[in-house]
């Protein structure tokens, strides 16, 4: 792990998360435990399968032991919890309920999970795909409010609030609430974020923190691209909330300078 830095950033660490698969976590805790960073752990791909019990635990036990809590991100990829064929629904379900699972483990400040309404796969049977998805949430939202850990549903390629907002109205629970991803409005939805928090201001609870200049989802450190953290920010003012925030820079050379960026624009 190369992440050096000679000043004391832990003024910049308290105050928010940083995304860490858990593989990356298990090989680097130590050093990130150094520098004070609150990983916010993914569990994409194969990590479910390949990890043991004892080795979530052990990695939990350390944080636990530095004062570190974390947050969790569930996986997302080729998941679809509302799907209109039954067998890939069971297997969503299946591996998100395994990634529940480990909430009593870690004790996370919440679990972010990606809602996965995409108009060009679901647009033409909304219906079904809402009743599919709001059974699927209903089931991990008990596993949640058991741990009193937050379920946030992430926007990814939706392009408009309102499948979220709707899942989130029919949930109705403290703990069912709304990750808003930056990055996603500009590249997915091309739009802003003043289409999305008037919306589901209400629910908002945690944001995703990356920039792109809109062509692809780069995961640049923030003020790096085009989105409007200026504005975005003024908002965040404004509305007196306190989401919890994390970083999502995607190559470890850009932690350190999303962590300064973040204390340079996002500082709330």
């Amino acid at each position: 792990m190369t992440l050096d830095i000679t000043e004391d950033i832990s003024h910049i660490t308290s105050r928010c998360f940083v995304n860490a698969p858990f593989d990356y976590l298990k090989d680097n805790i130590d050093s990130i435990i150094d520098l004070g960073i609150q990983p916010e752990i993914g569990l994409e791909g194969d990590i479910l399968y390949t990890f043991s019990l004892e080795e979530f635990s052990e990695v939990a036990s350390k944080l636990k032991a530095a004062s570190l809590p974390c947050t969790l991100h569930a996986p997302f990829h080729e998941l679809s919890i509302g799907a209109l064929d039954p067998f890939i629904r069971k297997a969503s379900r299946n591996k998100l309920r395994m990634a529940f699972d480990l909430i009593a483990v870690f004790q996370p400040q919440s679990i972010v999970c990606h809602l996965g309404f995409e108009e060009n796969k679901h647009g033409y049977k909304q219906e079904k795909w809402f009743s599919n998805s709001l059974e699927g949430w209903q089931e991990l939202l008990r596993i949640a409010e058991k741990n009193k850990t937050p379920l946030m549903l992430e926007n990814t390629y939706e392009t408009s609030p309102l499948q979220l907002k709707g899942i989130l109205q029919a949930l109705d629970s403290p703990y069912a609430k709304f990750c808003f991803d930056v990055g996603h409005t500009v590249t997915f939805a091309k739009n802003s974020w003043s289409d999305w928090l008037p919306e589901l201001e209400p629910w908002l609870g945690q944001l995703h923190l990356h920039d792109n200049t809109g062509d692809r989802d780069t995961h640049l450190p923030v003020g790096q691209g085009v989105f409007d953290f200026e504005g975005f920010v003024a908002y965040l003012k404004g509305t007196g909330l306190s989401p919890i925030m994390t970083l999502e820079p995607h190559n470890e050379e850009d932690v350190i300078p999303s962590l300064l960026a973040f204390d340079r624009i996002i500082t709330l």
